[in-house]
């Protein structure tokens, strides 16, 4: 609940909806619980005496009445959805810019499922509770309030059916909010689930159709769908228990308003038009403590939701700005780790173990290892995607910690492992990090990176529109793009992560022969599977189980490095024995 209460403050920009909402809903209700006592009067007064002048007069002032009323509630509606909708966009604006804040290691705890369901169906939730309470949480308290009063009114003596009644409806609400918050929690739970096996089915959908595997991801997503399914049955099965319950109360004081209405307008204790007016009360009465439970159910739900996105928005970037943040100006770019380790969050075994080296203002710095090695753990320490677990890692003297990241990042270029491509033309695409880029400089970084001739042949060019992550594209054309967006940032330190492994060997060593003209000058990382790919590099760094094994020149290398002969030999040399 207290998570609820902090989404709250983002109703206050709309308090003036949010404030006229209940008002249109009292002036509702007061028109709704005068209807009755109109229609006693048509029965006792104008029936009864056959007075056909106050039955009409009566009658249209009915009519008039229920015209008030439906103004009130259409007004009270409009203004309920107006600051529900609005609500439910800020909590929503709030939810992904703090996703945007997060580092990488956040993004890991927090899967894309999850957040994905948290900005969609737990913002829903929360949002379809708020319209609710301006509506139906005003209405119901009204209405049983206001029907009890005029019901002791209206007769005494039938009003304690509802004083037997109400304890029995009330205990049937208690146990449905004791009930009903862990089950649709769980339910959350299981849409997260869904979400999860969706994203990555959809996403990696072409790796799924090359290795055959539909069937298998069909029985995992029907395994997800089934637990939903499950806890969903479960959550409205209490439903379907409940409401038939109160149905049954509700109906037990019908026929006992009857029975004992009946008998009194027999002895003439009670007038005809009193006992319709007072069973309209009855009613209005326990259908408000239902709508009270219905409410309550929506509750538990807006609850788990809440505390689900809670749990983002409190959520602290594991990477964070120091106090004073330093901007820097004119970076060189020599890049240094003293005696560096890192590991993931809810991993026992470091990654990178006490990895020390310096990279000067220009240089080449290869990086090789088998797979698992720490090779692009390493590099995505130098913008801070992660910080450090011990040891620290400098630019021109620096620790990256102490500099504002933006500023930072916007003197790297990366071409990350996994190619990111948004929908939206190529062109835009490549100037992703510099969006103010001319034309004439967007098509020199795509003619460096070895894209200039594919993109020139697309249907429009560099305007040609790409599909979600670039599904019109092959893997090496994608990567091509990547390394363009990369060098089109102009920056002092670039980073290159196997950026080339879809690319065949003839346009590698083209785009090595580019790259080398726009890498002087630039401090350069360079992660690659082919060792001919990082023959000529002014340094290069061989790990080992995340230790730094060796570092050096090739022709060093090939004289002290027993790992890095076996990478060359296997593959430019002769196999290595067995």
């Amino acid at each position: 609940m207290q998570a609820l209460k902090k989404l709250l403050k983002y109703l206050k920009p709309y308090w003036v909806a949010a404030l006229v909402a209940p008002i249109m809903m009292m002036l509702e209700v007061a028109m709704d619980l005068l209807q009755p006592r109109l229609m006693e009067t048509i029965v006792d007064q104008g029936i009864a005496n056959l007075d056909l002048n106050l039955v009409i007069h009566t009658g249209l002032l009915m009519i008039g009445v229920a015209l008030v009323g439906m103004v009130g509630g259409v007004a009270c509606t409009y203004f309920a959805i107006y600051a529900s909708a609005h609500f439910s966009a800020d909590v929503r604006s709030a939810l992904y810019r703090k996703v945007q804040t997060f580092s990488f290691g956040n993004l890991d705890a927090l899967q894309t499922g999850q957040l994905v369901t948290r900005l969609t169906n737990d913002v829903n939730q929360v949002g379809m509770l708020v319209q609710s309470a301006l509506r139906i949480m005003v209405r119901a308290p009204l209405i049983l309030l206001g029907s009890l009063v005029l019901a002791v009114i209206t007769s005494p003596s039938l009003a304690v059916l509802l004083l037997a009644l109400m304890p029995l409806l009330l205990l049937l609400v208690w146990w449905v909010t004791r009930k009903a918050s862990p089950l649709f929690s769980a339910v959350q739970a299981g849409v997260d689930g869904v979400n999860t096996v969706m994203q990555e089915n959809l996403t990696g959908v072409r790796v799924v159709k090359a290795f055959v595997r539909g069937d298998f991801e069909k029985q995992r997503f029907g395994v997800a769908n089934d637990v939903l399914m499950d806890r969903t049955i479960q959550a409205l099965q209490l439903m379907a228990v409940v409401m038939p319950a109160m149905s049954l109360v509700m109906n037990l004081g019908l026929v006992s308003a009857l029975w004992f209405g009946g008998m009194q307008v027999n002895t003439g204790s009670l007038q005809v038009g009193q006992l319709v007016a007072f069973i309209n009360y009855l009613l209005r009465a326990l259908g408000s403590v239902m709508m009270v439970a219905m409410v309550i159910v929506q509750l538990t739900r807006a609850v788990a939701s809440a505390d689900r996105i809670a749990e983002v928005l409190d959520s602290h970037p594991d990477v964070q700005d120091a106090p004073n943040a330093l901007t820097p100006a004119g970076v060189r770019g020599r890049v240094v780790f003293e005696n560096v380790s890192f590991g993931y969050d809810g991993e026992d075994e470091a990654v990178l173990k006490g990895v020390s080296f310096a990279a000067e203002p220009g240089e080449t710095v290869a990086i090789l290892g088998a797979t698992g090695s720490g090779k692009t753990s390493l590099v995505n320490l130098i913008p801070r995607f992660y910080d450090v677990k011990d040891g620290r890692v400098t630019i021109d003297g620096q620790d990256v910690r102490a500099l504002d990241q933006a500023a930072l990042r916007q003197a790297i270029g990366v071409a990350l492992q996994e190619v990111v491509l948004f929908s939206g033309s190529v062109r835009d695409n490549i100037r992703y990090g510099r969006p103010e880029a001319s034309d004439a400089e967007v098509e020199e970084a795509a003619r460096a990176a070895q894209a200039d001739e594919f993109i020139r042949n697309l249907p429009e060019g560099y305007d040609t529109l790409l599909g979600q992550r670039g599904v019109n594209l092959s893997g090496g054309q994608k990567q091509r793009l990547a390394i363009a967006r990369a060098l089109l940032v102009k920056p002092a330190v670039l980073i290159l992560d196997d950026s080339t492994s879809a690319v065949d060997a003839t346009t590698e060593a083209q785009l090595q022969r580019e790259l080398q003209a726009w890498m002087r000058g630039r401090t350069s990382f360079v992660i690659a599977q082919r060792i001919s790919t990082v023959l000529n590099a002014d340094r290069i760094l061989v790990l080992d189980n995340g230790r730094l094994a060796a570092q050096g020149t090739h022709n060093e290398l090939m004289r002290s490095s027993a790992i890095y002969r076996e990478i060359y030999d296997s593959q430019l040399g002769s196999p290595v024995a067995a």
